[in-house]
């Protein structure tokens, strides 16, 4: 029969094991989120480029500031830095409807699509297809031209701005 101190020990290193098997899955998943982490800020910072080089004219004649621009901190965590809260630009996403929305915040496209659906809307007209709203924008109603606004306004109808009856 085995001593008490003795079965005290076989457990001990049992337990020891266990600790040296946490801590080596531990370290190597701490250097997998040590890559992650770099991995993620490179793509936030080419991400942040591209809008760089994707902003109006207007905006790039200002020098590099940082308006727009998201970038990960020390902490691992994104911040947004804008000078208007919201503010969209060209090329832009739309923003989720919420009460008090304005206008400003959809590009120009967005706006006159939803002043169009509003002045339909008004005027009793019914529905308006996208070959329609094509022709009210002077564009030829060519496929590209018709699936591009209606791309439009599938995301206005999706952030729910669209049914909204105007975000003013």
């Amino acid at each position: 029969m085995p001593s008490v101190v003795g079965l005290l020990e076989q457990r001990e290193l049992v337990a020891r094991r266990q600790v040296d098997k946490l801590r080596e899955e531990a370290d190597r998943i701490q250097g997998e989120l040590v890559l992650a982490e770099r991995d993620w800020k490179e793509w936030a910072i080419a991400r942040s480029r591209v809008g760089e080089v994707l902003d109006p004219v207007e905006e790039t004649k200002q020098g590099h500031d940082q308006v727009g621009r998201t970038s990960p901190t020390a902490g691992g965590r994104a911040e947004q830095a804008s000078s208007a809260a919201g503010a969209a630009k060209p090329r832009s996403q739309v923003p989720m409807w919420r009460e008090g929305l304005a206008w400003s915040v959809l590009s120009v496209d967005y706006q006159r699509i939803i002043e169009a659906l509003g002045d339909r809307h008004r005027l009793h007209q019914g529905p308006l297809i996208c070959q329609e709203l094509a022709v009210m924008f002077g564009l030829d109603a060519v496929p590209a031209k018709v699936e591009a606004l209606r791309s439009k306004a599938k995301r206005l109808v999706a952030q729910g701005v669209a049914g909204q009856g105007g975000a003013s």
